[in-house]
C-alpha cells in the first residue's frame, strides 16, 4: 500500500463486460470469470428484472421454510438435466456448496481425499467434516494412490478436484482419479465452477469433457463465473440430494437464493445451450491470447484452459506488472501466496467469448511493452 501498489479491492463503476470503468477510465478487462460474458447480456436482465417484479427482491428465509419458490424447482431440475444427473440442489454461494456438502456427507469413520491445489471452500468443507483428510500432490495419480491407500478409515472415501484448477487453468485427471476411486471404493466430487458453460458437451463440464459423468458422483457448479449470477449447486443421485436437503447445514440455515439471480441463472444456461458458438468464441480467444503470450516467451504453465497463469515469481514484481498493466489500460489479476505457492506468483489472465481480437491484440502489445519494462518476457 506505501508503495502504491496494492492491487486489490479495485472498484469498478460498469457492468463486467469486456471493458469496464475503474479510476473513470475506461479499461480493458482480462480478470473477469464471465467466460461466456453475459453478465450485461440483455435477456439475462430482462428475465432478472421480470423475477424481482413478480418475486420481490429476496425470500425472507431458509429452502427449508419458506424459501423455496418455484423457480428453485424449475432451476434444479434444468441443472439435473444439464449435467446429466438424477437430481440438484441450489445454495446461496458456491463457497456454501463444497461447504455445505462434504461436511454433511463426512462423518467420524470416514475419509476425505483432496488435491493439494483444491479451491478453498473444498477445504473448508473437508476440515468442518467430521472425518479424517488427506492431501495428494496436485494432478499426481501415484500420490493420489498413496493417500488412499494409507486412508485407514473404516467407513466411506471421499475425492474431491476441482475440475478446472482456477489459477492453474489446468485440468483434473479425472481418468486416472475415477480408476482409482472404482478401485478402492470412493466416491468422486468434482467442483466444476470453472468448468461449467466453458467445456464438455454443450458447456457441461469436466466428467463430460472426459465422457465420466456417470463415473463421478457429485457435480458443483457455481452461478458467479459463466451462469452470470451468484450462487451454486451440487448434483448428484436423487437420495443424495434429499439427504441434503434435511442435514447440510449451509443450506438449512442460510437464505435461500434472491428469485432474480435464479432466473438469471436460468437465461444464461438457455443462452450457453441455444447459442453454441460462444463456447467456440471463447476457444478461439483463448488460443490468439495464449498463443501470443507464450511467444513473447511467457510461461503458462500447464493450462489448457481460457484461465492463463503467466508466471511472474517475485510477490513485489507481480504488483508493479499489474499496476503498469492497469496503467496501460488492461485489468488482470496477481496472485501471490497462499494461493499459489510461494515464489511463483502469477498474472491470472482469463478470456470472455464477448473479447474481440482487437482487444486481445491491445492487451498483448501492452504485455510485451510492460514485460520489456520489468525483464519479464524471453
Amino acid at each position: 500500500m506505501a508503495a502504491g501498489l496494492y492491487p486489490y479491492f479495485r472498484p469498478i463503476s460498469s457492468a463486467q463486460g469486456t471493458e469496464v470503468m475503474l479510476d473513470g477510465k475506461r479499461v480493458l478487462m482480462f480478470g473477469s470469470n464471465s467466460y461466456m460474458g453475459l453478465t450485461d447480456h440483455p435477456k439475462v436482465k430482462e428475465v432478472a428484472m421480470a423475477a424481482i417484479a413478480k418475486y420481490g427482491t429476496g425470500c425472507a428465509g431458509s429452502r427449508f421454510l419458506n424459501g423455496t419458490l418455484d423457480i428453485h424447482l424449475a432451476c434444479e431440475e434444468k441443472l439435473a438435466c444439464f449435467v446429466k444427473k438424477e437430481a440438484a440442489l441450489l445454495y446461496s454461494t458456491g463457497y456454501q456448496v463444497n461447504q455445505g456438502v462434504i461436511s454433511c456427507l463426512v462423518d467420524h469413520d470416514d475419509c476425505v481425499i483432496l488435491d493439494k491445489l483444491d479451491h478453498a471452500s473444498i477445504v473448508e468443507g473437508a476440515r468442518l467434516s467430521a472425518g479424517k483428510l488427506v492431501r495428494f500432490k496436485h494432478n499426481d495419480i501415484a500420490s493420489l494412490a498413496h493417500a488412499l491407500e494409507g486412508c485407514t478409515a473404516t467407513g466411506g472415501k471421499l475425492i474431491v478436484v476441482d475440475g478446472v484448477f482456477s489459477m492453474d487453468g489446468d485440468l483434473a485427471n479425472l481418468p486416472g482419479i475415477v480408476s482409482l476411486a472404482d478401485k478402492h471404493d470412493a466416491l468422486v466430487m468434482v467442483d466444476d465452477a470453472h468448468g461449467i458453460g466453458v467445456i464438455g458437451e454443450h458447456g457441461s463440464g469436466t466428467a463430460s469433457h472426459f465422457g465420466l459423468t456417470d463415473s463421478v458422483d457429485f457435480i458443483m457448479g457455481t452461478f458467479s463465473k459463466s451462469l452470470a449470477s451468484l450462487g451454486g449447486f451440487v448434483a448428484a443421485d436423487a437420495a443424495t440430494i434429499k439427504y441434503l436437503k434435511h442435514n447440510s447445514r449451509a443450506l438449512i440455515f442460510s437464505a435461500s437464493m434472491p428469485p432474480s439471480n435464479v432466473a438469471a441463472v436460468m437465461a444464461a444456461l438457455e443462452i450457453i445451450q441455444a447459442e453454441p458458438e460462444r463456447i467456440r468464441a471463447l476457444w478461439a480467444n483463448t488460443h490468439r491470447m495464449a498463443d501470443g503470450l507464450r511467444g513473447m516467451g511467457f510461461s503458462l504453465g500447464n493450462s489448457v484452459t481460457p484461465i492463463l497463469p503467466v508466471g511472474i515469481g517475485d510477490n513485489l514484481v507481480c504488483f508493479k506488472a499489474c499496476r503498469l498493466l492497469q496503467e496501460e489500460g488492461v485489468f488482470v489479476n496477481p496472485v501471490v501466496a497462499p494461493a499459489v505457492e510461494p515464489g511463483h506468483a502469477l498474472l491470472r489472465v482469463s478470456l470472455m467469448a464477448t473479447h474481440t481480437f482487437a482487444q486481445i491484440d491491445v492487451a498483448l502489445e501492452k504485455f510485451e511493452k510492460v514485460g520489456r519494462a520489468l525483464n519479464l518476457s524471453g
